[in-house]
């Protein structure tokens, strides 16, 4: 019968320093915030800057409380999440399917990658605007303009990941009579899961960068209209906040895909 083998005392050791290392890089963190923002309320207070202009925390927190009463910020924060989510999915698609049919034809990488270098590296604020008068004044047009910050360097991305696979693992699958697909399916993807899963933790905050670039010049509602018609009328708290709850959503979304990632190994 097999006994469970017990760690020994200085693997404990370890794992307990870890465990404290951790939890004093939590208090670190939280124990900075705190700082700056009480730095921040006081300099607001204080008048050595001007609140109409930095705003404050507190003024923050009232902003807050009002626009949850009503209804405004879950109305704006809702339409900028499901922009986001709408384009993450798409990018994430598009790229992966992308990806593998340049792994699959080398010919077809080697005549596309230029392009997609070129469209990464254009500016893609500078397309917005052809972007309104072809598609029009609507979610579709910010939900595109989404798309294009992030599909082309995921594409790259993922296909230099794919091209890096190891040989030696296709050539036994080969030998073995194994065909494309098998390729694929039992020596790509598995190994090029950590992979995928980095991609899109880079592919979320893209997007809701392009969010938001689209919501600056084609939208009725959202965070960046807010922070658009806060910035016109001198609501200079109201445009602080809205970024307040963009950092917030970006990180929320951020560690959703890092708890998955970990779910994963």
């Amino acid at each position: 019968m097999n006994k469970q083998t017990l760690p020994s005392k200085a693997q404990q050791e370890f794992v307990e320093r870890e465990i404290r290392r951790r939890r004093q890089v939590v208090i670190c963190r939280a124990m900075l915030l705190v700082l700056l923002l009480a730095l921040w309320e006081l300099a607001s207070s204080m008048h050595w800057i001007d609140s109409f202009i930095f705003s404050s925390p507190s003024l923050i927190i009232t902003c807050l409380w009002d626009m949850a009463s009503d209804g405004s910020l879950f109305l704006h924060t809702g339409i900028t999440l499901l922009e986001t989510l709408a384009s993450f999915a798409i990018c994430t698609a598009a790229g992966l399917a992308c990806a593998l049919a340049l792994w699959s034809s080398r010919s077809a990488a080697q005549i596309l990658e230029p392009f997609l270098v070129l469209l990464n590296s254009l500016p893609k604020s500078a397309l917005a605007p052809l972007l309104i008068v072809w598609l029009g004044n609507n979610m579709r047009t910010i939900i595109t303009a989404a798309v294009s910050v992030a599909v082309f360097g995921s594409i790259l991305t993922l296909y230099t990941g794919f091209a890096q696979i190891d040989p030696e693992k296709v050539k036994l699958i080969r030998s073995l009579g194994g065909s494309q697909k098998d390729v694929l399916l039992k020596v790509l993807l598995p190994g090029s899961l950590p992979m995928i899963i980095s991609n899109m933790k880079v592919n979320i905050g893209l997007c809701l960068v392009g969010v938001i670039i689209g919501e600056f010049l084609s939208s009725k509602a959202g965070l960046g209209y807010l922070i658009t018609y806060g910035s016109q009328t001198f609501a200079m708290t109201m445009v602080v906040t809205s970024i307040v709850v963009l950092c917030f959503l970006s990180v929320v979304l951020y560690q959703l895909l890092a708890l998955a990632e970990r779910r994963l190994k």
